[in-house]
């Protein structure tokens, strides 16, 4: 299937002013990303460090490329130099490896913290309490921590999805609301000064409760290119 325009252009539209659009290019061919380049679209996101690598060698180079998937601290070396923005940071080690490999290339790659909130224990990404313990942030001069992201329950029960989108957005105010700290809320452990603040959830399925339920960033995949063949 060719890229759909029709359903590009209507997210556009039902987007405008609230949220950016990610189009996850994943399996997919250049040409296929080339059509929505071509229709003035600039942030696509992978999920494997070696497609990645090697899209961005050939594709323009004023793309915004978002790394979606669970990354390697092995891997971050491949991405570094080029990378808009890493979405599912989900562990203190991979942290102060993107800060030494941003570092290297002279550069300070913008990161999100990935939360954990759906029911399978299958999914990534740092519990509440354990984000609360996170306090090496000053430390990291070469990250600069733009917000979160979470992924939902893989389930039709809206209402199960409702709550997990509302559980991410209660703590992305804990941290990211531009409201006046108070002296006994000023020391946390997490200290974020880097705004605007990015909250990122919502996926071709569920985009639309997320996009309700407060989040400025949706990753669009299926419904733009079709559904993936993973055997090719």
């Amino acid at each position: 299937m060719a890229v759909n325009k029709e359903k590009y252009k209507e997210i556009i539209a039902e987007l405008e002013g609230k949220a950016t659009l990610v189009a996850v290019s994943k399996t997919k061919p250049v040409e296929d990303i080339l059509e929505l380049y071509q229709l003035g679209h600039r942030d696509f996101g992978e999920n494997y460090v070696q497609e990645l690598v090697d899209k961005e060698a050939i594709l323009p180079k004023d793309i915004r490329w978002h790394f979606i998937g669970h990354l390697q601290s092995n891997k971050v070396k491949y991405i570094a130099p080029f990378v808009h923005l890493i979405h599912g940071v989900d562990s203190e080690n991979l942290l102060k490896e993107i800060h030494k490999q941003a570092a290297k290339n002279n550069r300070v790659i913008d990161c999100l913290l990935q939360i954990h909130i759906a029911s399978e224990e299958t999914k990534f990404g740092f519990s509440e309490n354990e984000l609360n313990d996170l306090n090496v942030l000053n430390d990291l001069q070469n990250v600069r921590i733009k917000g979160l992201m979470g992924m939902a329950s893989f389930s039709d029960d809206m209402n199960l999805v409702r709550s997990e989108f509302k559980k991410l957005r209660s703590i992305f105010n804990d941290y990211f609301s531009p409201k006046q700290k108070t002296p006994e809320t000023a020391e946390t452990p997490l200290t974020i000064h880097h705004s605007p603040f990015t909250l990122s959830m919502g996926m071709s399925g569920d985009y639309k409760t997320a996009l309700e339920e407060g989040s400025n960033m949706v990753r669009i995949g299926s419904l733009l290119f079709g559904e993936r063949n993973y055997n090719k």
